[in-house]
């Protein structure tokens, strides 16, 4: 389903007052899981979550952390609920045998990274990622999960919306009030520009945690593809709209969009509706990395995919946010568990 509108408005909608009092009853209940302090499983369990429902550059991070870890010759592994995916795991993602379907899009995305765990029991999941030589698990979300211990948690938002109007489920997209959150959380990653995000760092600086900025960066051979092409771009991500701002920002204007949910699979009719409008319009299509690996492996996607170019994205921090972000990891990865 599409976040309701009113949930990314400055302030509180009308709608949104009348359902404050149940998202404050879920705030208070999230926040009473988290002070569970959570099982160790002998090796550090850095996480990487969201403060808000809803796509912000968490895989992207996960991925950027993976690849920094490996660079220090240590051996990550990824652990995530897979998300989409009827395997509850735990199990261990092969990009070569698996299809997202089975365990979600993200996780064939990480699989690229590192070797990638999908896990609905978190412990396990770790567990057996710790047993089979991981020295560090990179949790992909799981924040205001209570089963891990957590030696590390990076929240990140994406500056574009930040937190929203402020409220918690299902008046707002706050999981639990964010002041809380900020006490359990060590580093705010900013991912991008805004007003909104603006707003987030400084109560991150106000709660004294890290606050690290980033950007999605496009990669440059596809860009180079696009550029001069009038294109029907189409996503089906946590929010659309910032696929659509960085095709503009990029100088390739879409004539036609086409937003879906997050972890949308794509129907037979769905599929020759984005093939006809192209045609007929003489646009090429273009699509999100997330959105390609899972349309892979689907007659529909598949049919789809070969017509679509692929804007495949990765986070770059800023230096300063760089060195910060090793300086932590060596911290952690120096006290272990």
């Amino acid at each position: 389903m599409h976040a309701p509108d009113f949930w990314w408005q400055p302030k509180p909608s009308g709608t949104a007052r009348l359902l404050s009092p149940l998202g404050a009853m879920v705030g208070a209940v999230t926040l009473a899981r988290m002070k569970s302090a959570g099982t160790g499983v002998g090796v550090p369990v850095i996480c990487v979550g969201n403060p808000t429902v809803g796509g912000a550059g968490k895989t992207p991070t996960v991925i950027q952390l993976a690849r920094r870890l490996m660079a220090q010759k240590h051996r990550p592994s990824i652990l995530t609920r897979g998300y989409g995916g009827s395997e509850r795991g735990p199990v261990q993602v092969d990009p070569l045998l698996h299809h997202a379907e089975q365990v979600g899009d993200e996780p064939l995305l990480l699989a690229r990274a590192a070797p990638t765990y999908v896990a609905r029991d978190r412990l396990a999941g770790a567990q057996i990622a710790a047993q089979d030589g991981a020295d560090v698990i990179l949790m992909d979300d799981g924040f205001q999960n209570p089963a891990l211990a957590k030696a590390l948690s990076i929240l990140v938002v994406d500056a574009g919306v930040g937190i929203g109007n402020g409220l918690c489920l299902p008046a707002g997209p706050l999981r639990a009030p964010l002041a809380p959150q900020f006490e359990r959380a060590q580093a705010l990653l900013v991912v991008g520009e805004g007003t909104p995000g603006e707003r987030v760092a400084r109560e991150g600086y106000a709660a004294g945690i890290v606050v690290l900025r980033g950007r999605l960066a496009p990669d440059a051979q596809a860009v180079a593809r696009l550029l001069g092409r009038r294109v029907l771009a189409y996503a089906g991500i946590g929010r659309p709209a910032k696929f659509f701002e960085t095709l503009r920002s990029l100088g390739v204007l879409p004539a036609i969009t086409r937003a879906f949910p997050d972890h949308h699979v794509f129907t037979l009719a769905e599929a020759a509706e984005l093939l006809a409008t192209a045609e007929a319009n003489d646009l090429l299509l273009v699509t999100t990395e997330k959105d390609a690996v899972r349309l892979a492996g689907t007659d529909v996607g598949e049919t789809l995919l070969e017509a679509s170019e692929v804007l495949p994205v990765r986070l770059a921090l800023e230096p300063q946010s760089a060195k910060a972000l090793d300086r932590m990891l060596a911290g952690v990865l120096g006290r272990g568990a």
